[in-house]
């Protein structure tokens, strides 16, 4: 189903997306070598307890899934795509970690990811990190009335062919509001003026994936969660929670 919101809707989206925000700033803080994912995780865990909310992703069970997933955070180290688990993993110098998150609040979602280098990062990893953020950019510049679908996915597109990075096959971003993920799919490859029509009241996630090695081919790890590069190239993923208004996209999961 797809919700055009309201403006009181779209300000509880508000504030569940500046706790989204304020759990990023301080899992970003936290994340260092020899800090586990699981302690990231639990950093996460705080920030909602302390605001009252509560996580959509922690005993989330699709379909597709073999069971329900363990942790607040998604946390995908290097290869590994997204819909990491949580582990002991601790992290190493280097090492290029995506973390996606989400609230809700008063029965309303944010989500949103973000990627970095703990530690000295290796040859093309902070280029990697910055061009996807820039799609990220791009997709949202492109989210404006009148516009579509086609013309955020043309647009996140464009960045990856222009550094020659590979797009996650299948994958993107999607509608939001009383659910984590609702319709419409927001695809990361689009044509100009194809798709749904972009209105005001509109809430989506656009969240570019992109891999260094220019392929957008997979795996599943063993977990049945974890997406990984098919052949270990590193990965980066950002996201964020945005609404269509008349004047332009906002984004709802920024403080």
């Amino acid at each position: 189903m797809i919700e055009k919101k309201s403006p009181a809707q779209i300000e509880k989206m508000r504030e569940a997306g500046r706790v989204v925000a304020r759990a990023h700033e301080a899992m970003e803080a936290a994340a260092g070598v020899g800090v586990t994912l699981r302690e990231i995780d639990a950093v996460g865990a705080a920030v909602l307890a302390e605001h009252g909310a509560t996580s959509p992703f922690l005993d989330y069970h699709p379909d597709w899934a073999p069971v329900p997933f363990p942790g607040v955070i998604c946390a995908s180290v290097n290869d590994a795509i997204v819909h990491g688990i949580p582990t002991d993993y601790a992290l190493q110098d280097g090492d290029l970690l995506s973390v996606d998150f989400g609230a809700v609040l008063d029965g309303w979602c944010g989500d949103a990811a973000r990627s970095y280098v703990v530690g000295t990062p290796r040859p093309g990893d902070q280029e990697l990190v910055d061009v996807t953020r820039a799609a990220l950019d791009a997709g949202i510049a492109a989210a404006r009335p009148g516009n579509t679908i086609g013309d955020i996915g043309y647009a996140v597109a464009k960045v990856a062919r222009d550094a020659r990075v590979g797009i996650l096959d299948d994958h993107g971003g999607h509608g939001i509001g009383s659910e984590m993920h609702m319709d419409p799919f927001i695809p990361n490859v689009g044509r100009r003026g194809k798709g749904m029509k972009l209105v005001p009241g509109l809430t989506i996630a656009i969240e570019p994936m992109f891999i260094a090695d220019g392929r957008g081919s997979y795996t599943h790890d063993a977990d049945g969660w974890t997406l990984r590069s098919t052949k270990g190239a590193r990965a980066a993923h950002w996201e964020h929670t945005i609404v269509i208004t008349a004047d332009g996209p906002q984004i709802l999961t920024a403080l």
